[in-house]
This record gives structure tokens, sequence and C-alpha cells, in this order.
């Protein structure tokens, strides 16, 4: 996100920043001790906060969803979808990670958002279709957010009342006013120019990540003791349970959950452009990096997911912290959930800094004049330097409150979470880290690598159009009995 905080500062550093870019272009700027080869404030990023940041966006609240997953499932496929969607992850990311620069790894020309590495590659109307649809899955993962986040926060406020009142007792309330905190806190924290300042959040996040992961994990260990055996069956939830009709689109909705708890992809390039300059390449150091989030990742996932599945069976809610699987101890819940929600709040953040950089990287160019869209205002109280920008704060915070409205209407978490996945899974995952990847490295076309990407994204594509389906038919399930701003079951 190095492109948005250019912005930000371009105003004030114009004499220094262009006489640096001049000597970026002249190729005399890498000697510089401020600046990086392209003119830019130098990257301080290293495979530990690229780590961070990754750890950050896909350890969500996905996760605790997964125990649902592997349910419909079974103890086969669940986990053998898992360990696929991870490695068909890593792999494109690897391939994404290539096209960071144009040309040689090391001195080619930058591509600083996914956008510019799909325009260097592609061009034509494709760079359109990957700019809609990286922004609106962006759009719908703060959605999805948001709705985890105050279902966290609900569940510590039932959770002091199941124990003050008892486990008969409903303890029926309203999620509203948590999706409201939530959406403050986010103006709030929006104002964060750029990706670059943003690693204590990330690093903060994902040490928040851990923290609920393994009290689920250790929830779902001592659960498995209680009940003295494990629970479950190799082909999940069975028919007569349900229907075949909603096994099927329980079982397709699962491929999104899990395709969603490993989406990272559209922001992998903005996260390259925060690593330190060559040597060694940018993208060796995200390849490590990659390794590292998604080895750990999967471990966590499988973890979770399986012990849920163990703990409860069939009967494994939907959100496995929040759906009251676990009553007591009620206090440990609350730990658990108030760390899922200081993590949605940097992830939150990290997702969303790419759709804000170019929302203001295109306004500065479409009013280069504009002392509201340009100008900043420099905050006293702020010991730090901080400076508002006024655009900034304007539209951010539009953002935040809309996506905010629209989460009080759509409250489903698994539905939204499945669909997310399944629509932005195959485009942006697969898709257009395939086809650039070949143009980069110019692969003949009917070659056996060529064929062999292709059957990749072919594949991924069938799933992604199933599982989109799944949620669809989810999400019109859940419209039928559902009143906006209603209280919780």
């Amino acid at each position: 996100m190095g492109e948005n905080g250019t912005v930000g500062k371009q105003h004030y550093y114009q004499g220094a920043a262009a006489m640096e870019v001049t000597s970026a272009e002249q190729g005399h700027a890498a000697a510089s001790k401020c600046f990086d080869d392209d003119g830019r404030l130098k990257r301080t990023g290293t495979m530990w906060t690229a780590s961070a940041h990754i750890i950050t966006a896909v350890i969500g609240s996905g996760v605790l969803s997964l125990a649902w997953a592997i349910a419909q499932l079974g103890w086969v496929a669940g986990p053998a979808v898992m360990l696929l969607f991870s490695l068909v992850t890593y792999y494109t990311s690897a391939l994404l990670s290539d096209c960071y620069r144009s040309g040689d790894e090391t001195t080619g020309k930058r591509n600083y958002t996914y956008m510019d590495a799909v325009n260097a590659n592609l061009s034509g109307i494709k760079v359109q279709i990957c700019g809609f649809l990286q922004y609106a899955n962006i759009v719908g993962v703060a959605i999805g957010y948001t709705i985890a986040a105050s279902i966290s926060m609900l569940a510590i406020k039932r959770a002091n009342c199941f124990h003050v009142e008892g486990h008969v007792n409903p303890c029926h309330i309203s999620s509203t006013p948590y999706m409201i905190i939530f959406g403050v806190a986010q103006i709030f924290f929006s104002q964060i120019p750029d990706f670059d300042q943003i690693s204590w959040l990330s690093i903060l996040a994902a040490i928040m990540s851990f923290t609920y992961s393994t009290i689920g994990l250790g929830l779902g260990i001592v659960q498995v003791v209680a009940n003295r055996g494990v629970k479950g069956s190799l082909t999940g939830i069975s028919i007569g349970v349900v229907t075949p009709m909603d096994k099927v689109w329980r079982s397709l909705q699962a491929f999104g959950d899990i395709a969603f708890a490993y989406s990272y992809s559209l922001i992998l390039i903005e996260i390259q452009d925060t690593i330190r300059a060559p040597p060694p390449s940018e993208s060796k150091v995200m390849r490590r990096a990659t390794v590292v989030s998604v080895a750990t990742t999967t471990l966590f996932y499988m973890l979770c997911g399986c012990m849920g599945y163990a703990a409860f069976g069939d009967n494994a809610p939907g959100n496995l912290l929040t759906g009251f699987g676990f009553y007591e101890p009620f206090w440990l819940l609350d730990i658990a959930n108030a760390a899922i929600v200081v993590h949605l709040v940097g992830a939150y953040q990290v997702y969303c800094q790419p759709l804000f950089a170019f929302v203001e990287k295109w306004a500065q160019q479409r009013w280069p004049e504009s002392r509201f869209i340009t100008g900043e205002i420099q905050l006293p109280v702020v010991s730090s330097g901080f400076k508002l920008n006024l655009f900034r704060l304007t539209w951010r915070s539009v953002f935040v409150v809309a996506t905010t409205v629209v989460s009080m209407l759509l409250p489903f978490f698994n539905d939204v979470v499945g669909f997310l996945g399944a629509i932005g899974f195959w485009p942006l995952t697969v898709y257009f880290p395939v086809e650039m990847y070949i143009v980069q490295k110019k692969i003949p076309k009917w070659s056996s690598q060529w064929v062999c990407l292709q059957l990749l994204s072919l594949g991924c594509l069938i799933i992604t159009i199933a599982s989109a389906a799944g949620s669809i038919a989810g999400i019109m399930s859940d419209l039928k009995v559902y009143k906006p701003f209603s209280t919780t079951d």
C-alpha cells in the first residue's frame, strides 16, 4: 500500500519527491538512503511483517465456521478439501508474487497494486473486470467482518446472560448496537493512511487470531474428553437429519466457507509492496512469507475445524465460539470473543486499504488542485505528527457507514462468508494469477505447463460456481424468515 501513502505525502514533499522520481527514471535513485529505486520512501517490510499481514487477513472469522463446514463434508472430504485449498492458494500466490515486477524480478518495473499487475500483463477489459471483482470482494469482506465482529460482541453479552440467568433463558439481544460500535471503531482506524503504518495493528491482530483459535481448540479437546469419544462420520451430516437437496446445498456452501478461509490473493501485491528492496527479491521474500502463513493457517484450520467437529459432530455450530456449543467457562469465551473483535478490527483495515488507496489516487489524479483532496492538516495533539486529510476522513467514513448499514440488513454469517469465498476465489485467487504468470514467463500455448495451468483454472471455476449456488440457496432460505433489526435467537 505504498501507493496510498505516496498520494497522501506527495503534496508536501513535491520538491524532494519530484527530484527523486526523476533520478529514479535515470537509474540513479537506487543509491539513495531515503528512497527506493522508484523514488518512493524506502520500504521496510520483512518476511515476518508480510506474514503478519497475511495471517491477519487469512485467519479471520472463517476459521470459526470450519467445524460446521467439515460437519457437512465428513472426516474424509472435509480435511481433504481444506488441504486442497491450501495447496491451490500457496501455488497461485507464488505465481502472483512473480508478477510484482514486470521483467527482471529485482530491477523490473514495480506493480503497486493487484490491478497494476493485471494492467501490466493482460490489459484491456480484463483490467476493468479485475478491478470490479477485487474491490467488490473487498466491500463484501468488510460487510462479512462487520457481521462477524458484532456476533462476537453479542456472544460476550449472551454468555454473561446465560451464566447469570441459566441456559433456559434465550437471552434475546439485537446485534445492531454492536455493529454500530464496530463501525465507529473502524471510522477511527480507517484514518491510518496506508499499509506501511498498520504493521503494528496487523501484528496485534495476528496475536489475537492465535489467541481465540487456541481457546477454540482447547475447548474442543475438553469437549471430546467429556464426550469420551470422537463424534462425526466419514461422510458428514446424514440424509434424514437433512433432506438430500439440503445435503447438496450445505456441502457446496462448505466449499465456499473453506475457500473464504484462505482468501487473501486480492491484497497480496499490496502486501508485497511493503517489503524492503532487494536483495533478496520481493518475490522470494513473499514466497517465504506465503509458506509460513499458509502452513500456519492450515495447521490451525485443521486443528480447530477437526476438533470442533469431533466435539459436536453433526451439531457443530456455524460459528464455533458464538454458536454456544460451549457455555462455560463463560469468562474464557468472553476472552476468545474479545480477541476475535480485536482481530477483525485489524483484518478490516488490511483488506480495505487497497480500496481506500485506489479511490484516493483516482481522486487526486482527477482533481489535483483541490485542497480538499490533496491538502493535509497537521494535528498538534498527535505527537507523531499525524496529518489529517479531509477527503480521506470523509470518504473512508462514508464507506464504513455504508458497509455497517448493509451488515445490519444481512446478518447471515455462514451464508455471507460462503458466498464471498465463492465469488472471489476463482477470478482473484486462480484465474488472474495464472493468466498473468503465463504472460510474464511467456509460456507457449498448448505446452504441458500451459495445459496444466488451464486445467487448474477450470477445476477451480467449477468449484466457484457450485459454491456460489450453495451459498445463494442458503441466503434465500434465511431471507424467508429474517426480519431486519430484530433480536437474535
